[in-house]
């Protein structure tokens, strides 16, 4: 049975962004995430990178589903992944150089992200075009929206400002730019999302791991 017969397209939209947010109810894909929410302008240009691949990673496998042999698939799904991220980085590295020196790294570590091969397995290899675009716009958003959010309050509470420029007079709480202050801020935000979960869908979203 296809995931995607049972719900409409904005419900599958909303899915991605509350009940299986990649970062904050799945728990992936937390490292790069982390490295790059020190600026809110390079946490954005991930998170439009991440919803870029996976709206284009879904549709072309949704696309090519009934021509990919069962045996390849994985391998195949690699591969489509690669091309979007090979494409997003050179668009990157041409248009926004000084911010691609930055996460030029991370983005060609989108490859590796969990989230976009599991999708491309669990939904857009069995469902038709404009559902498997709905469950890719919905997850990317969801990843967008917590990168702008993290990326907001580590910069503004770590250097005073946002997107580089001064906010808040003071001295800012400089440990919420490291790492440990990344965790602390994703733990804080992970247990809102529970909250939302709870409060208005009964507990019922994916929390976990990978």
């Amino acid at each position: 049975m296809n995931h995607g017969e049972h719900r409409t397209n904005w419900e599958l939209i909303k899915n991605g962004i509350f009940k299986e947010n990649i970062l904050f109810r799945m728990a992936i894909s937390l490292c790069p995430a982390i490295a790059v929410t020190n600026s809110l302008k390079n946490g954005t240009l991930m998170g439009i990178s991440v919803l870029f691949v996976q709206v284009m990673v879904n549709i072309t496998i949704s696309a090519l589903r009934k021509f990919i042999n069962p045996k390849i698939r994985i391998p195949i799904y690699m591969l489509v992944i690669a091309g979007w991220v090979s494409a997003i980085d050179m668009t990157l590295a041409a248009y926004a150089r000084e911010a691609y020196k930055e996460i030029g790294l991370y983005i060609q570590l989108i490859v590796a992200f969990a989230s976009i091969l599991a999708r491309a397995e669990s939904f857009a290899s069995k469902n038709k075009f404009v559902p498997s675009m709905s469950d890719g716009i919905g997850m990317g958003i969801g990843f967008l929206l917590a990168m702008i959010i993290i990326s907001f309050f580590r910069e503004l509470l770590g250097k005073g400002a946002l997107f580089g420029f001064p906010i808040v007079a003071g001295k800012p709480l400089l440990i919420m730019i490291l790492p440990a202050g990344g965790f602390f801020a994703f733990g804080i935000l992970m247990g809102f999302f529970n909250w939302i979960d709870i409060r208005f869908f009964g507990g019922k979203g994916a929390s976990g791991a990978g």
